[in-house]
């Protein structure tokens, strides 16, 4: 175990480097000046003397990305260009929102997904089983912006029960605050909930048919007792990896979602960042989240290890 836990985390830390580099090179020292995309056109020559200086863009590439790394691993972030705020108040500030938001979905996914999957798979080919398939793939198909659209119309200008959108903050109390990450949560909920359900039927559909689960069925388990016994354990392999993947789209996807429903988080952060130019903002919160994502996939392959001790000695 001591071995796989080095290796993992050998390639944990490869890949944060890896990521921070194209992150970099895509910012900073890919053709084109970064002060006069964040400054536009039409700025004068000092303005843009001066924000050169700052940001150190005379200074060599692996100075200036040595820096920047250094920055990251104090969390001594640089001043955003646009807010007159540092980078790191603006990331905490805008998480408090996105974290919740992104775990309120993964929960949502989980519930909903085992739920249908396990159901389909011990009624397979019966009118229930069916009608999962179909609802999944709908839920596949639908875009989660036009479904956010759907759910505001209905939920929010209908019926009156949840806000159309605006974050009141936590400090307004738990409930306004739960309230109004409902719909947001339910949008991104959906599309990874038809996918995980149907890997979740397939998998379970796929353990039943091993040899070992029909001799427990013989030996005299009900259905329930080998699915309980045998065949979960089994089938939740390739589920925990589609969930490792479904929580990092959770984060990348609240872009979207957040703007729909006009949070303050970081996916809003990142499309306001963009249209302002604010690449100082933009590179540390896009490194930020490559680095949840990795964390991650991390904590997955350990899972992954845990559920399966073979999987240790293959890797």
């Amino acid at each position: 175990m001591t071995a796989f836990l080095i290796r993992r985390l050998l390639t944990f830390f490869a890949t944060l480097v890896a990521a921070s580099l194209v992150v970099f090179l895509v910012l900073e020292v890919l053709p084109g000046d970064p002060a006069l995309v964040m400054l536009g056109p039409d700025a004068p020559a000092d303005a843009l003397h001066a924000l050169r200086d700052r940001l150190g863009l005379d200074r060599p590439p692996v100075e200036r990305y040595l820096d920047w790394v250094g920055s990251l691993v104090t969390f001594k972030l640089g001043t955003s260009y646009t807010y007159g705020s540092a980078v790191a108040e603006l990331i905490g500030e805008r998480l408090v929102v996105t974290l919740p938001l992104a775990l309120i979905a993964m929960a949502l996914t989980t519930a909903i997904a085992l739920s249908l999957g396990l159901y389909a798979a011990a009624r397979h080919n019966t009118i229930g089983d069916y009608g999962i398939m179909v609802a999944t793939q709908i839920g596949i198909a639908v875009p989660n912006f036009w479904f956010a659209i759907l759910m505001i119309l209905f939920f929010a200008v209908g019926l009156g029960w949840l806000p159309a959108g605006g974050f009141p903050g936590w400090s307004a109390g738990l409930l306004p605050a739960l309230k109004s990450l409902v719909l947001p949560a339910v949008a991104l909920a959906v599309v990874q909930a038809a996918i995980l359900a149907r890997v979740t039927r397939s998998a379970v559909l796929e353990i039943l048919r091993e040899d070992f689960v029909r001799t427990a069925r013989a030996k005299g388990l009900s259905k329930s007792q080998t699915l309980r016994r045998h065949v979960l354990r089994n089938a939740f392999i390739p589920v925990v990896t589609i969930m490792g993947l479904q929580f990092a789209n959770l984060l990348a996807g609240t872009i979207v979602i957040e703007n729909v429903f006009t949070l303050p988080g970081l996916g809003r952060l990142i499309f306001q960042s963009i249209n302002q130019r604010d690449l100082i903002v933009v590179k540390d919160v896009v490194v930020l989240l490559a680095t949840m994502v990795v964390t991650i996939n991390f904590v997955v392959d350990l899972l992954y290890a845990a559920i399966d001790p073979r999987l240790r000695g293959r890797s």
